[in-house]
């Protein structure tokens, strides 16, 4: 979990500013009562909790001193966006002001409706709604689709971050369950199964290994999966970790490929299934090659790409007419677990954050899963843990 400097103090800032515009207006406003010191005393509680948060160390800690970061974070936020909301709407009930009228009180009011609704939400995103899957059904139409697999439907979910559950397999099972349910013809993991250490498989592989599809279930690996959110002593350490998570993979009888391909067939006709290692875009390491995964990009084989941070379809195989990949199956961005009405502020980050796109000859596409898992802050508000069904289809 990392805890980015200079956002953190800005937000830091503003967070003490609108603490203290409330404890000013609450002065004026609340004729002697003890609303004003109410404030003062939970404002400094919070920020003392906020400090001893961040200054807890992340990297090396355990996944119990983890859990409790990201719950005390979660907690602070809840508090300070809903106040954030608040202050400005009671700004702008105060623009009269200026013109010496009188204050629009209606809108502190709404104001304040507005962000005890907010409030709310958000702890229905950590309690209740990061556990209510989403199954997505999608057409994709492929040129030259082998006549075999019009029709043929694949299971894609990604981003599970099972290290956010500890030992807990109840939702991991609900979303195999589900997976099942489906019956497709393959599973499909586009990443992050993890979020520092391969150890976090430990309670849950036994249940991941019950999925299962008649072309069977493949995976490849993000950005979480490298060990690279986690202090090491040396190489070693870090390459065992590795070592490890290959194994879980392969008691769950998951087929990894790192920057490799297989073939699906049915009959005499194949497509093939490419799985690159994590590619994207600054400040995460590259460690796949897409020239690698596949002898010749440019063959006339149907080919489905698995890399999960869709800045790489952008980067590489969006309207490059040396690259024939018909669809791009990618994870990531979790759509910063936020949609509302089809807005997230993962659009802030990312052209491409959740759902189906065609590059501007539409002769490649991507689909990118919002995720099942939660990381950083245990909430998804909109943005339900997502299951994907694609429909290939001539």
């Amino acid at each position: 979990m990392r805890i980015p400097v200079v956002p953190f103090l800005i937000f830091f800032l503003v967070c003490l500013l609108a603490d203290t515009y409330i404890y000013v207006a609450l002065r004026k406003r609340s004729r002697g009562n003890n609303w004003p010191a109410a404030c003062l005393v939970s404002s400094i509680v919070l920020y003392l909790w906020l400090i001893i948060t961040v200054a807890l160390p992340r990297r090396g800690s355990d996944d119990g001193q983890l859990r409790f970061i990201m719950w005390s974070l979660f907690g602070i936020i809840s508090v300070y966006l809903p106040k954030i909301m608040f202050v400005l709407s009671d700004l702008i009930a105060s623009v009269p002001l200026l013109f010496h009228r009188k204050r629009l009180r209606i809108v502190s009011k709404a104001g304040g409706v507005l962000a005890v609704v907010l409030f709310l939400a958000m702890w229905w995103g950590a309690l209740f709604n990061r556990y209510n899957i989403n199954v997505t059904e999608c057409e994709v139409s492929v040129d030259d689709l082998p006549a075999a697999f019009d029709g043929y439907r694949i299971a894609q979910i990604s981003d599970l971050h099972v290290g956010t559950y500890m030992s807990d397999t109840a939702f991991v099972e609900k979303l195999v369950d589900s997976v099942m349910a489906l019956k497709p013809d393959l599973v499909v993991f586009t990443g992050d199964i993890v979020n520092r250490r391969s150890d976090e498989m430990e309670p849950h592989w036994r249940v991941l290994s019950r999925l299962s599809a008649p072309d069977g279930v493949y995976a490849i690996l993000g950005n979480h999966d490298y060990g690279d959110y986690s202090d090491w002593d040396n190489d070693a350490m870090k390459g065992d970790n590795m070592c490890a998570l290959y194994d879980y993979y392969g008691l769950m009888g998951w087929k990894l490929l790192l920057n490799d391909h297989a073939f699906i067939s049915r009959g005499n006709d194949s497509i093939a299934l490419v799985g690159v290692e994590n590619v994207g875009d600054p400040p995460f390491k590259v460690y796949g090659s897409l020239k690698d995964s596949y002898p010749d990009l440019s063959d006339g084989m149907v080919k489905i790409l698995l890399s999960h941070n869709p800045a790489h379809w952008a980067m590489e195989i969006a309207d490059n007419e040396n690259v024939n990949i018909a669809l791009t199956l990618a994870g990531h961005t979790h759509a910063m677990q936020i949609s509302v009405a089809g807005l997230s502020p993962a659009a802030w980050r990312y052209e491409h954050w959740g759902g189906l796109y065609y590059d501007k000859r539409g002769k490649n596409s991507l689909y990118v899963n919002i995720g099942a898992g939660t990381v950083g802050l245990p909430m998804r508000m909109g943005a339900t843990p997502e299951i994907t069904v694609i429909t290939l289809k001539r």
